[in-house]
């Protein structure tokens, strides 16, 4: 069961069939009356959220695995009647894996075998050439009135610029339909060169954003999907974190995101992450505001110099 956008995402993986709930209307395949002939063996509860509560309580399943008592959030353990082993502190990732040890499955295999056409890695090829190397923004987190991961359009300019002139990168920005990701856009790509930089905010399909982080040198973009669409297609990220912790949900490769999340947790609540809940988050409009400018150009510079091997060995 997945978000309607995610699905577009994830439509055409081979033996998986994709039951689409939209957040929007609260429908089930477009049907707001809907019901399952036939219990599914196993629910694999993998959100703790109330919606997804209200979701698991409706569908039939024998066994419903859930979090551990200590990460099923918003009262997940009353929907569930097995748990996967605590993991204390673990990036999501690990957290994700617990529910496959629960099924007996061992081994980790980082393989994701999300399908692109060639018309969407057509599309990629026009946008980003063969040769020409290329940095990939993606400003927005989300479009929230109360968001907290943006950093400012200004400072994704600096960058972009530093980008150009250092580098002799190309640039893309890419983004969603909303006016936000409109505006982030339009001030980041009006401060570089013409010529140098591409907008395709509102313009791309996932799957073609995919392809587009898949033929990038590097993307470039706060706590978000396309943190982990760049990890699906092994693409260095250069994450920007000060809101939300890099170790339990940044790029699972961490060596090129810039991490003020310590700082601004000690500064909000005058104690260390350490001695603190895990995952909570800095809810300051000014807490992106610590991450520098310099010490993302720092990064891309370390990363230009690495040039890192695109494998999935992290």
């Amino acid at each position: 069961m997945v978000g309607a956008l995610e699905a577009t995402l994830l439509r055409g993986i081979e033996g998986i069939e994709l039951i689409v709930f939209d957040k929007g209307s609260k429908t089930i395949n477009g049907q707001r009356d809907w019901r399952f002939r036939e219990p599914f063996d196993v629910l694999l509860h993998m959100h703790a959220s109330w919606r997804a509560n209200l979701l698991a309580w409706r569908i039939p399943a024998r066994l419903k695995i859930g979090f551990d008592r200590a990460r099923a959030r918003e009262g997940q353990w009353l929907f569930t009647n097995r748990k996967i082993a605590p993991r204390p502190r673990a990036h999501v990732f690990d957290g994700n894996f617990g529910f496959a040890e629960a099924l007996g499955i061992a081994q980790r295999v980082l393989r994701w075998d999300i399908p692109v056409s060639d018309a969407d890695r057509a599309f990629a090829r026009e946008q980003i050439p063969d040769g020409c190397t290329t940095l990939l923004i993606s400003p927005c987190s989300n479009v929230r009135p109360r968001n907290f991961r943006n950093w400012r359009p200004e400072r994704y300019g600096e960058v972009a610029r530093h980008a150009v002139a250092r580098h002799g990168l190309r640039v893309v920005v890419s983004g969603g339909r909303s006016p936000l990701e409109a505006d982030y856009a339009r001030q980041i790509t009006s401060q570089i060169e013409p010529g140098k930089v591409r907008n395709l905010a509102g313009q791309t399909t996932l799957k073609q954003l995919l392809a587009l982080i898949e033929r990038a040198a590097a993307v470039m973009c706060p706590d978000s999907g396309p943190v982990h669409m760049a990890t699906a297609v092994s693409t260095p990220v250069i994450g920007l974190y000060a809101s939300t912790n890099p170790m339990r949900a940044g790029p699972l490769d961490p060596r090129w995101s810039v991490n003020c999340y310590p700082e601004a947790v000690l500064a909000a609540y005058g104690r260390p992450p350490e001695e603190l809940r895990w995952g909570l988050r800095v809810r300051d409009p000014q807490v992106m505001d610590r991450v520098a400018v310099a010490a993302v150009t720092a990064k891309l510079d370390a990363l230009m110099a690495a040039k890192p091997a695109r494998d999935q060995t992290f």
